[in-house]
């Protein structure tokens, strides 16, 4: 074992022991995947990940999306926990959007390898994530939400404008379609891990968001030490940019330089 390895191991025994919270995982070489698991976010279902799945199976990635139920924090993690107990050898963990809140969470797994959050939510552990959006100015997005019976969706015409800006009229009247119903409780939900302290990240920026301030997404970015993109996309970039999306996975996967 290297002296410097040595010394690191040695200092993050340490500040457990004395309860000081770890810093991020310090970018390194990606270790070499074979799978690929996608969590989607709010207002969205696996099929948002339709154009970047070939790309990654043509790399010969073995690549599953989860079906978020969007019921609760735990609800989700549980599935994505499912998910990755499938999976045989190592697996890159990508989310979208509040997707970025399970991946925190359940990121942890020793399956997984690297993180990769695309326009999405990074939550620290406890963290109220509501507290710390506010810090920025909201996406016009957010005027659009509708709630009934405790879940929400969007109107269909923040959907279009702003959610998935960018996005050609008749695929994002598709993604409109069937947007699935995200219970209004999740965005509170607080995460029990940050898996990007523990974890090589990468993000994916996109400069045109209306949902999620683009600042606030450079805000996560840094504070996890990712290795980030940043694309002229909005919300959506996985749909109108899934080359650029899929070569961020890519590289996470030990499939890129």
């Amino acid at each position: 074992m290297s002296i410097l390895r040595t010394l690191t191991i040695v200092a993050g025994v340490l500040a457990g022991s004395l309860g000081v919270q770890a810093a991020p995982a310090l970018a390194a070489g990606p270790v070499k995947a074979k799978n690929v698991v996608l969590v989607h976010g709010a207002w969205a279902d696996g099929s948002s990940w339709a154009k970047v799945i070939p790309k990654l199976q043509a790399a010969g990635l073995h690549v599953t999306a989860v079906q978020n139920p969007l019921t609760s924090l735990e609800d989700s993690a549980a599935e994505t926990r499912r998910v990755l107990a499938q999976q045989d050898g190592p697996t890159v963990l990508v989310a979208h959007s509040w997707g970025g809140t399970v991946i925190s969470e359940v990121g942890t797994d020793p399956k997984v390898t690297g993180l990769v959050y695309v326009a999405a939510r990074a939550p620290d552990a406890g963290e109220d994530f509501v507290a710390l959006s506010q810090k920025f100015p909201a996406g016009p997005a957010r005027a659009g939400v509708q709630e009934h019976d405790g879940f929400t969706k969007l109107s269909e015409d923040a959907f279009l404008k702003y959610f998935a800006n960018g996005v050609d009229t008749t695929t994002a009247k598709v993604l409109y379609a069937v947007q699935w119903p995200t219970a209004a409780s999740i965005f509170a939900g607080r995460t029990t891990a940050a898996a990007w302290r523990s974890k090589p990240s990468w993000y994916a920026v996109s400069k045109q968001d209306y949902t999620i301030n683009p600042d606030l997404e450079r805000f996560l970015a840094k504070r996890m030490n990712a290795t980030t993109v940043e694309l002229e996309a909005g919300h959506l970039s996985l749909v109108s940019q899934p080359d650029k999306v899929a070569d961020l996975i890519l590289a996470a996967a030990g499939q890129r330089e």
